[in-house]
């Protein structure tokens, strides 16, 4: 996957991702009208699909709601790279489809660049800066849950192949 990158800093909460005004729904198309809103009020209308997201410290702390990264993955959002992630937030990631890495040197890469993630070889490439960066590798299952498009759809495959 690869993707020009967008920024945010530490500690970018569940209400930042997706207000809890907008709670109203679960609806994926409807959330992903006002992703990131109080964080940048310009982001849905500057971001396009495709796109990856590169923050600080603990993305995805606060509630444990799930709105947060169906809006982020409804919206077109590649993938997030951070040093660290809430525990909830990564499951909930992983479950909904929307892949996440944690990087330790994410604060190197600028809003702008376009960066390349090969999950499976556990690297994050800054193609705009000519840099290659290591992650420990996603375990195969949770590739699955990407690449299936989450848990949910995950489940479903299983089933079907079950039934066979």
């Amino acid at each position: 996957m690869q993707g020009k990158v967008w920024k945010f800093g530490d500690n970018i909460d569940t209400d930042l991702i997706i207000a809890a005004r907008y709670l109203n729904t679960s609806e994926p198309s409807e959330l992903a009208k006002y992703v990131m809103e109080d964080a940048d009020p310009e982001f849905v209308s500057k971001m396009n699909p495709g796109d990856i997201i590169v923050a600080g410290e603990n993305f995805g702390c606060g509630s444990s709601r799930e709105h947060a990264p169906i809006a982020l993955k409804a919206a077109g959002i590649n993938a997030i790279i951070a040093p660290t992630f809430a525990r909830i937030f990564y499951r909930n990631a992983f479950n909904m489809g929307l892949p996440i890495f944690e990087l330790e040197e994410a604060a190197e890469i600028n809003e702008g660049d376009t960066v390349r993630i090969d999950m499976a070889a556990g690297e994050v490439i800054n193609v705009s800066q000519a840099k290659t960066y290591k992650f420990t590798p996603i375990p195969e299952f949770m590739q699955e849950l990407v690449n299936t498009g989450g848990l949910i759809e995950f489940a479903k495959n299983e089933i079907k192949a079950g039934a066979k």
